[in-house]
Protein backbone atom coordinates (compact mmCIF):
# COMPACT_ATOMS: atom_id res chain seq x y z
CA UNK A 1 0.00 0.00 0.00
CA UNK A 2 1.17 3.52 -0.46
CA UNK A 3 0.65 6.07 1.82
CA UNK A 4 -1.79 7.90 0.04
CA UNK A 5 -3.70 5.24 -0.95
CA UNK A 6 -7.30 5.08 -0.45
CA UNK A 7 -7.80 2.68 2.14
CA UNK A 8 -11.21 1.71 4.45
CA UNK A 9 -11.57 0.64 7.53
CA UNK A 10 -14.90 -1.48 8.46
CA UNK A 11 -15.80 -1.23 12.28
CA UNK A 12 -13.37 1.34 12.94
CA UNK A 13 -15.12 2.15 16.39
CA UNK A 14 -14.43 -0.97 17.31
CA UNK A 15 -11.47 -2.59 19.40
CA UNK A 16 -9.89 -4.39 16.51
CA UNK A 17 -10.68 -1.50 14.13
CA UNK A 18 -9.64 1.81 15.84
CA UNK A 19 -6.28 -0.52 16.50
CA UNK A 20 -5.92 -0.79 12.75
CA UNK A 21 -6.60 3.15 12.54
CA UNK A 22 -4.06 3.89 14.79
CA UNK A 23 -1.47 1.66 13.68
CA UNK A 24 -2.32 3.08 10.12
CA UNK A 25 -1.72 6.76 11.35
CA UNK A 26 1.27 5.77 12.95
CA UNK A 27 3.23 4.51 10.08
CA UNK A 28 2.00 7.31 8.03
CA UNK A 29 -1.20 6.73 6.04
CA UNK A 30 -3.40 9.64 5.28
CA UNK A 31 -6.07 8.51 3.27
CA UNK A 32 -8.27 6.60 5.48
CA UNK A 33 -12.25 6.43 5.02
CA UNK A 34 -14.07 5.22 8.25
CA UNK A 35 -18.29 5.14 8.66
CA UNK A 36 -20.11 4.61 11.58
CA UNK A 37 -22.87 2.34 12.47
CA UNK A 38 -25.26 5.23 11.69
CA UNK A 39 -23.54 6.43 8.85
CA UNK A 40 -23.38 3.19 6.66
CA UNK A 41 -25.34 -0.08 8.13
CA UNK A 42 -22.94 -3.07 6.90
CA UNK A 43 -26.08 -5.29 6.91
CA UNK A 44 -27.97 -3.39 4.78
CA UNK A 45 -26.50 -4.36 1.06
CA UNK A 46 -27.96 -1.45 -0.90
CA UNK A 47 -26.15 0.91 1.61
CA UNK A 48 -23.04 -1.10 1.32
CA UNK A 49 -22.91 -1.20 -2.63
CA UNK A 50 -23.63 2.38 -2.84
CA UNK A 51 -20.81 3.33 -0.27
CA UNK A 52 -18.59 1.31 -2.27
CA UNK A 53 -19.89 2.72 -5.85
CA UNK A 54 -18.87 6.00 -4.49
CA UNK A 55 -15.85 5.74 -2.41
CA UNK A 56 -14.08 3.03 -4.78
CA UNK A 57 -11.77 2.30 -1.71
CA UNK A 58 -8.13 0.57 -3.15
CA UNK A 59 -7.74 -1.54 0.41
CA UNK A 60 -10.00 -3.01 3.01
CA UNK A 61 -9.69 -3.86 6.24
CA UNK A 62 -12.79 -5.81 7.33
CA UNK A 63 -12.61 -5.83 11.25
CA UNK A 64 -16.30 -5.29 11.31
CA UNK A 65 -17.90 -8.03 13.34
CA UNK A 66 -20.86 -8.38 16.20
CA UNK A 67 -18.81 -10.13 19.09
CA UNK A 68 -19.19 -11.21 22.91
CA UNK A 69 -18.15 -13.94 24.85
CA UNK A 70 -20.08 -16.90 26.16
CA UNK A 71 -23.40 -15.73 27.37
CA UNK A 72 -23.86 -13.47 24.24
CA UNK A 73 -23.00 -16.15 21.84
CA UNK A 74 -25.40 -18.68 23.83
CA UNK A 75 -28.16 -16.65 23.84
CA UNK A 76 -28.34 -14.78 20.46
CA UNK A 77 -27.37 -17.52 18.19
CA UNK A 78 -28.68 -16.65 14.91
CA UNK A 79 -28.37 -12.74 15.77
CA UNK A 80 -24.75 -13.38 15.52
CA UNK A 81 -24.65 -16.24 12.50
CA UNK A 82 -27.40 -13.65 10.39
CA UNK A 83 -25.92 -10.21 11.14
CA UNK A 84 -21.88 -11.36 10.84
CA UNK A 85 -22.75 -12.93 7.58
CA UNK A 86 -24.78 -10.32 6.26
CA UNK A 87 -22.42 -7.89 6.78
CA UNK A 88 -19.24 -9.80 5.98
CA UNK A 89 -20.64 -10.82 2.50
CA UNK A 90 -22.22 -7.19 2.07
CA UNK A 91 -18.64 -5.91 2.31
CA UNK A 92 -16.53 -8.63 0.29
CA UNK A 93 -19.02 -8.84 -2.52
CA UNK A 94 -19.09 -4.94 -3.01
CA UNK A 95 -15.32 -4.81 -2.70
CA UNK A 96 -15.10 -7.16 -5.54
CA UNK A 97 -17.70 -5.43 -7.40
CA UNK A 98 -16.00 -1.89 -7.18
CA UNK A 99 -12.04 -3.39 -8.18
CA UNK A 100 -10.76 -3.45 -4.92
CA UNK A 101 -6.98 -3.81 -5.04
CA UNK A 102 -7.21 -6.02 -1.87
CA UNK A 103 -9.18 -6.94 1.03
CA UNK A 104 -8.30 -8.47 4.54
CA UNK A 105 -10.54 -10.18 6.61
CA UNK A 106 -10.68 -10.66 10.16
CA UNK A 107 -11.80 -13.58 11.77
CA UNK A 108 -11.20 -15.50 15.33
CA UNK A 109 -9.11 -18.63 16.31
CA UNK A 110 -12.82 -19.87 17.13
CA UNK A 111 -13.10 -21.18 13.80
CA UNK A 112 -10.90 -23.96 14.61
CA UNK A 113 -12.31 -27.25 15.81
CA UNK A 114 -13.46 -28.13 19.34
CA UNK A 115 -10.98 -30.97 19.90
CA UNK A 116 -8.25 -29.33 17.39
CA UNK A 117 -4.08 -30.46 17.75
CA UNK A 118 -2.16 -28.15 19.95
CA UNK A 119 -1.29 -25.70 18.71
CA UNK A 120 -3.44 -25.41 16.17
CA UNK A 121 -2.51 -24.67 12.61
CA UNK A 122 -3.98 -23.09 9.99
CA UNK A 123 -4.79 -26.40 8.32
CA UNK A 124 -6.53 -27.54 10.97
CA UNK A 125 -9.44 -25.65 9.35
CA UNK A 126 -12.89 -28.06 9.25
CA UNK A 127 -11.36 -30.87 10.18
CA UNK A 128 -13.88 -31.81 13.02
CA UNK A 129 -17.02 -30.21 15.17
CA UNK A 130 -17.05 -26.96 16.19
CA UNK A 131 -16.78 -25.66 20.23
CA UNK A 132 -21.01 -25.36 20.68
CA UNK A 133 -20.70 -21.99 22.46
CA UNK A 134 -19.75 -20.41 19.59
CA UNK A 135 -20.77 -22.31 16.69
CA UNK A 136 -22.73 -19.92 14.93
CA UNK A 137 -20.04 -16.69 15.20
CA UNK A 138 -17.39 -19.59 13.86
CA UNK A 139 -19.37 -20.64 11.20
CA UNK A 140 -20.10 -17.16 9.50
CA UNK A 141 -16.48 -16.42 10.22
CA UNK A 142 -15.35 -19.44 8.32
CA UNK A 143 -18.23 -18.28 5.54
CA UNK A 144 -16.27 -14.84 5.15
CA UNK A 145 -12.55 -16.89 5.04
CA UNK A 146 -13.95 -18.91 2.33
CA UNK A 147 -15.49 -16.36 0.43
CA UNK A 148 -12.40 -14.49 -0.22
CA UNK A 149 -10.74 -17.86 -1.34
CA UNK A 150 -13.40 -18.16 -3.73
CA UNK A 151 -13.26 -15.13 -5.05
CA UNK A 152 -9.36 -15.44 -5.13
CA UNK A 153 -9.92 -19.12 -7.20
CA UNK A 154 -12.53 -18.18 -9.00
CA UNK A 155 -11.66 -14.23 -10.13
CA UNK A 156 -8.12 -14.12 -9.61
CA UNK A 157 -8.83 -11.44 -6.65
CA UNK A 158 -5.44 -10.62 -3.97
CA UNK A 159 -8.01 -11.07 -0.63
CA UNK A 160 -6.45 -12.49 2.44
CA UNK A 161 -7.41 -13.53 6.19
CA UNK A 162 -5.93 -13.41 9.92
CA UNK A 163 -7.30 -15.38 12.34
CA UNK A 164 -6.61 -13.88 15.80
CA UNK A 165 -6.67 -15.36 19.06
CA UNK A 166 -7.72 -13.50 22.09
CA UNK A 167 -7.38 -9.89 22.12
CA UNK A 168 -7.49 -7.22 24.89
CA UNK A 169 -6.55 -3.50 24.83
CA UNK A 170 -8.05 -0.40 24.14
CA UNK A 171 -11.26 0.31 23.15
CA UNK A 172 -12.30 -3.01 24.53
CA UNK A 173 -15.81 -4.35 25.69
CA UNK A 174 -16.03 -4.27 29.29
CA UNK A 175 -19.68 -4.75 29.54
CA UNK A 176 -20.55 -7.39 32.94
CA UNK A 177 -22.79 -9.92 30.66
CA UNK A 178 -21.71 -9.29 26.95
CA UNK A 179 -17.52 -9.48 27.26
CA UNK A 180 -14.85 -11.06 26.71
CA UNK A 181 -12.96 -13.11 30.00
CA UNK A 182 -9.95 -10.66 29.97
CA UNK A 183 -11.84 -7.63 30.14
CA UNK A 184 -14.72 -9.21 32.40
CA UNK A 185 -12.08 -10.07 34.63
CA UNK A 186 -10.36 -6.30 34.69
CA UNK A 187 -14.09 -4.66 35.64
CA UNK A 188 -15.06 -7.59 37.98
CA UNK A 189 -11.97 -6.70 39.95
CA UNK A 190 -11.76 -3.47 40.08
CA UNK A 191 -15.67 -3.19 40.87
CA UNK A 192 -14.67 -5.35 43.67
CA UNK A 193 -11.80 -3.51 44.84
CA UNK A 194 -14.09 -0.25 45.10
CA UNK A 195 -16.79 -1.97 47.13
CA UNK A 196 -14.28 -3.48 49.37
CA UNK A 197 -15.55 -6.85 48.23
CA UNK A 198 -13.70 -9.76 50.53
CA UNK A 199 -14.43 -12.21 47.52
CA UNK A 200 -14.95 -12.64 44.23
CA UNK A 201 -16.90 -15.76 42.36
CA UNK A 202 -15.68 -16.73 38.24
CA UNK A 203 -16.87 -18.89 36.34
CA UNK A 204 -15.65 -22.53 35.72
CA UNK A 205 -12.99 -24.09 37.67
CA UNK A 206 -10.30 -21.94 36.10
CA UNK A 207 -8.03 -24.80 34.25
CA UNK A 208 -8.62 -23.77 30.46
CA UNK A 209 -5.36 -22.59 28.36
CA UNK A 210 -5.80 -19.51 27.04
CA UNK A 211 -3.71 -16.97 24.79
CA UNK A 212 -4.10 -13.93 24.54
CA UNK A 213 -2.08 -10.85 22.02
CA UNK A 214 -3.10 -7.13 22.68
CA UNK A 215 -4.72 -5.60 19.96
CA UNK A 216 -2.00 -3.27 19.00
CA UNK A 217 0.47 -5.87 18.13
CA UNK A 218 -2.79 -7.79 16.14
CA UNK A 219 -2.74 -3.83 14.25
CA UNK A 220 0.61 -4.15 13.24
CA UNK A 221 0.69 -7.85 11.94
CA UNK A 222 -2.86 -6.78 9.77
CA UNK A 223 -0.71 -3.84 8.18
CA UNK A 224 2.45 -6.12 7.98
CA UNK A 225 0.44 -8.97 5.81
CA UNK A 226 -1.63 -6.62 3.90
CA UNK A 227 1.51 -5.59 2.57
CA UNK A 228 3.72 -9.17 2.71
CA UNK A 229 1.19 -11.74 1.91
CA UNK A 230 -1.00 -13.32 -0.50
CA UNK A 231 -2.44 -16.67 -0.10
CA UNK A 232 -6.12 -18.64 0.23
CA UNK A 233 -5.13 -19.58 3.65
CA UNK A 234 -5.48 -17.71 6.69
CA UNK A 235 -2.27 -16.76 8.50
CA UNK A 236 -2.79 -17.12 12.66
CA UNK A 237 -2.14 -14.03 14.95
CA UNK A 238 -1.12 -15.26 18.44
CA UNK A 239 1.78 -15.23 21.03
CA UNK A 240 2.62 -18.95 20.78
CA UNK A 241 1.56 -18.81 24.54
CA UNK A 242 -0.56 -19.44 26.77
CA UNK A 243 -1.71 -19.54 30.70
CA UNK A 244 -4.28 -20.90 32.62
CA UNK A 245 -7.92 -19.06 33.33
CA UNK A 246 -6.91 -19.45 37.05
CA UNK A 247 -2.92 -17.99 36.40
CA UNK A 248 -4.59 -15.26 34.36
CA UNK A 249 -7.17 -14.35 37.09
CA UNK A 250 -4.86 -14.58 39.65
CA UNK A 251 -2.37 -11.77 37.33
CA UNK A 252 -5.57 -9.50 36.80
CA UNK A 253 -6.39 -9.00 40.11
CA UNK A 254 -3.19 -8.38 41.32
CA UNK A 255 -2.73 -5.90 38.26
CA UNK A 256 -5.82 -4.20 39.25
CA UNK A 257 -5.27 -4.72 43.07
CA UNK A 258 -7.62 -6.04 44.01
CA UNK A 259 -6.74 -8.63 47.19
CA UNK A 260 -9.49 -10.44 47.87
CA UNK A 261 -10.66 -14.41 47.65
CA UNK A 262 -11.06 -15.56 44.10
CA UNK A 263 -13.90 -18.21 44.09
CA UNK A 264 -14.56 -20.54 41.24
CA UNK A 265 -18.31 -21.16 40.28
CA UNK A 266 -17.86 -24.88 38.78
CA UNK A 267 -21.78 -25.04 37.13
CA UNK A 268 -21.09 -22.42 35.27
CA UNK A 269 -19.31 -23.82 31.95
CA UNK A 270 -15.27 -23.28 30.66
CA UNK A 271 -15.64 -23.30 27.41
CA UNK A 272 -12.89 -24.88 24.77
CA UNK A 273 -10.92 -26.51 27.09
CA UNK A 274 -7.68 -25.29 25.04
CA UNK A 275 -7.27 -22.67 22.48
CA UNK A 276 -3.56 -22.17 21.38
CA UNK A 277 -2.22 -20.87 18.13
CA UNK A 278 0.54 -22.36 15.67
CA UNK A 279 1.89 -18.54 14.94
CA UNK A 280 4.80 -20.43 13.05
CA UNK A 281 3.54 -19.50 10.00
CA UNK A 282 3.30 -15.36 10.62
CA UNK A 283 7.13 -15.79 11.88
CA UNK A 284 7.81 -17.45 9.00
CA UNK A 285 7.03 -14.32 7.06
CA UNK A 286 9.27 -12.02 9.50
CA UNK A 287 6.41 -10.79 12.20
CA UNK A 288 6.62 -10.94 16.18
CA UNK A 289 4.15 -9.69 19.27
CA UNK A 290 5.84 -7.22 21.04
CA UNK A 291 3.40 -6.55 24.16
CA UNK A 292 3.80 -9.10 26.99
CA UNK A 293 0.97 -9.64 28.94
CA UNK A 294 1.45 -8.15 32.07
CA UNK A 295 1.98 -5.03 30.49
CA UNK A 296 -0.77 -5.12 28.32
CA UNK A 297 -3.28 -6.13 30.84
CA UNK A 298 -1.80 -2.85 32.99
CA UNK A 299 -2.35 -0.44 29.71
CA UNK A 300 -5.70 -2.30 29.42
CA UNK A 301 -6.48 -1.28 32.84
CA UNK A 302 -5.01 2.25 32.30
CA UNK A 303 -7.61 2.81 29.14
CA UNK A 304 -10.95 1.08 31.58
CA UNK A 305 -10.26 4.09 34.07
CA UNK A 306 -9.92 6.62 31.38
CA UNK A 307 -13.10 6.06 30.16
CA UNK A 308 -15.77 4.89 32.62
CA UNK A 309 -18.57 5.04 30.11
CA UNK A 310 -16.91 2.45 28.05
CA UNK A 311 -17.38 -0.13 30.68
CA UNK A 312 -21.85 0.39 30.11
CA UNK A 313 -21.29 -0.60 26.73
Amino acid sequence: MKTTDKIYVAGHRGMVGSAIVRELERQGYTNIITRTHAELDLIDQRAVDAFFAEEKPEYVFLAAAKVGGIVANQSALADFMYDNMMLEMNVIHAAWKNGCKKLEFLGSSCIYPRMAPQPMPESCLLTSELEKTNEAYALAKISGLKYCEYLNRQYGTDYISVMPTNLYGPNDNYHPEHSHVLPALIRRFHEAKEAGLTEVTCWGDGSPLREFLYVDDLANLCVFLMNNYSGNETVNAGTGKELTIKELTELVASIVGYEGKILWDTTRPNGTPRKLLDVSKAAGLGWTYKTELPEGIRLAYEDFLSNPVRAER
